[in-house]
């Protein structure tokens, strides 16, 4: 009967191993498949960037908004850039430069 035991044992063993290889293939699977769960933490992070984005974008388009409705009705604010971005002066006005001062 020894050897019986032994064949016995060495099928116990083998279904071991082979449940042991499975269960590492469906883990491997798991962590590293299409749906694993590094590919997920991986969107989670993408999607936050993208949300950050968004958010910005967002910000942006209505700052730029504001400004086209102040540009169509605020002619104080035509004035307020001429003079700011092309250095123009109303007639009669007279523009005094300074050097600065030495320390």
């Amino acid at each position: 009967m020894a050897p019986a035991r032994e064949s016995a044992a060495t099928g116990k063993n083998l279904i071991t191993i082979w449940l042991l290889v499975i269960i590492l293939v469906m883990l491997g699977y798991a962590v590293f498949g299409d749906r694993g769960v590094l590919r997920i933490i991986k969107a989670e992070k993408q999607k936050e960037e993208l949300q950050t984005r968004l958010t910005a974008l967002q910000q942006e388009q209505q700052q730029l908004r504001d400004e086209i409705e102040r540009l169509q009705h605020d002619k104080d604010y035509w004035e307020q850039l001429a003079r700011e971005k092309l250095g123009m002066v109303r007639e009669g006005e007279l523009i005094y430069h300074l050097p600065p001062k030495e320390k």
